[in-house]
């Protein structure tokens, strides 16, 4: 086996394999961006039923994509190992499959989300539009799953720059498309929040069908989409029981975030808008983590296939020392200007403004108290996923993001009278409390385990036959 590669060496590759992966989430995320900052000119209670719309969609979106991750370090393994094309090809296929299938099954809370919001505890004006948005914006969802899988399948074959691509004309479709429909622009109808929701959808089938093409047209030997129909049930029950777990953690933090919307929810339309646009610079900078863990899982996965540990620990290394760089930079920007990056987000002449202001500047702060853990869990999550352990990472998930942080954030905002700064509080302790456990687990039990298991491979090998 050769030497490790040195740890400049490691950062390029990382950095190469996931540059283009960050610019895709950010690209996506702009789209989220827009409809945010597009409601928050229109109209405040319009901005609150975005935040609250687009928070349950996303709760449904990111743990389907589960299925669309578990794709992600098969591939890569299997790009290694000699298991090749087929493998790559069953894999993908069957992600597809679960993921139509949760698409089907997950639908109809979206499209009759009002009743739901209301029980809730939302207001009845915003849960009408939020329910109206939801009501066209849910079926983006199967694309949108489709889209996941995809990216997943051309990152781990390390074709990140189409992903990227994909996304920045996404993003620009869609703000051309907002800026047309919800404001009535070009002679339009002024559709509001539900204008928003048609361009997210549109842009959802648009990055389907690139992909699509795209991957037909780089990889016919994979032969996708030839007998889709078919079912693979041995390729199905390895995707599904690498996914479902990764769903549930991403279920677990992402829930984590939509209660405390829910939380800050019932405290009116002004706080819940300064704590979506907070919400909203949290999430560009845990989007950035997110590509540089995807990045990980890759590589994790075909040093994991090619059976190369000293090289999978040193990369593990790279990945850390390059996530608390990150977070150093945020943490930086989130104290250094506060007020200025929530003004992009509303109307100068709006009468609240002050009062988002200073609840917005107020989170902030403590939005920046939690860069380090934020980072630190999402890498150790993407690491672990390379070498395909997702179970105990989901339970560690659920532990500390609802036990911990959702509790904590309770009683800090509502028994204590914090307010939105005590929900936000429980988000600092539960993200805290994640990155400890995943990271001791990366470290202390799985790195170790393949390691052991790839030495008796090797001395299994190297003994002698009779």
């Amino acid at each position: 086996m050769t030497a490790p590669r040195s740890y400049p060496a490691h950062a390029r590759a990382l950095l190469g394999l996931g540059l283009p992966l960050i610019g895709g989430h950010l690209g996506q995320f702009a789209i989220q961006l827009t409809d945010t900052i597009m409601m928050g000119w229109y109209d405040v209670e319009a901005l609150a039923a975005i935040v609250l719309g687009s928070t349950m969609f996303f709760v449904f979106f990111i743990m389907g994509s589960g299925f669309g991750l578990a794709v992600m370090p098969m591939v890569a393994a299997a790009s290694e190992n000699g298991e090749g094309e087929v493998q790559i090809r069953r894999v993908t296929r069957m992600g597809l499959w679960l993921s139509a299938a949760f698409s089907a099954v997950t639908l109809p809370p979206l499209l009759w989300a009002e009743p739901i919001l209301r029980a809730m505890g939302q207001t009845p004006d915003v849960a009408r539009l939020a329910g109206q948005y939801l009501a066209i914006a849910g079926w983006g969802l199967l694309p949108g799953l489709g889209v996941m899988v995809l990216k997943s399948y051309l990152a781990a074959l390390e074709r990140t720059q189409m992903v990227l691509w994909i996304a920045v004309v996404a993003a620009l479709v869609n703000a051309a498309v907002n800026y047309v429909l919800i404001f009535g622009s070009f002679g339009a109808p002024e559709l509001g929040v539900r204008g928003a929701a048609i361009a997210s959808v549109s842009v959802q089938v648009v990055s389907l069908i690139g992909l699509v093409a795209y991957a037909v047209r780089v990889f016919p030997e994979h032969q996708l989409f030839v007998r889709l129909w078919r079912m693979d049930r041995g390729a199905l029950s390895q995707v599904f029981r690498l996914g479902w777990p990764i769903g549930l953690t991403n279920l677990s933090e992402v829930g984590l975030f939509a209660a405390s919307a829910v939380m800050v929810g019932w405290l009116g339309a002004v706080p819940l808008a300064a704590h979506g646009i907070a919400m909203e610079m949290a999430t560009a900078t845990f989007l950035i983590h997110l590509g540089l863990s995807n990045a990980a899982t890759i590589r994790t996965g075909k040093a994991l296939g090619r059976g190369d540990i000293p090289d999978l620990r040193r990369g593990a290394q790279v990945t850390v020392a390059l996530t608390v760089a990150i977070a150093s930079v945020a943490v930086a920007v989130f104290l250094t200007w506060p007020e200025a990056m929530l003004s992009l987000f509303i109307d100068p002449d709006d009468p609240q403004k002050p009062d988002i202001i200073a609840i917005g500047t107020g989170l902030m702060m403590l939005a920046a108290l939690f860069q380090m853990a934020d980072g630190g869990q999402v890498a150790a999550h993407g690491l672990l996923r390379g070498l395909q352990d997702t179970r105990v990472p989901m339970v560690i998930s659920g532990v500390t993001y609802w036990v911990v942080g959702i509790s904590s954030g309770y009683v800090l905002g509502f028994p204590m009278g914090l307010g939105a700064a005590g929900v936000w509080c429980g988000l600092v302790l539960g993200l805290t409390a994640s990155v400890v456990a995943l990271m001791w687990r990366f470290w202390r039990r799985a790195l170790p385990a393949a390691e052991a298991r790839f030495d008796g491979q090797s001395a299994l090998m190297a003994a002698p036959t009779v």
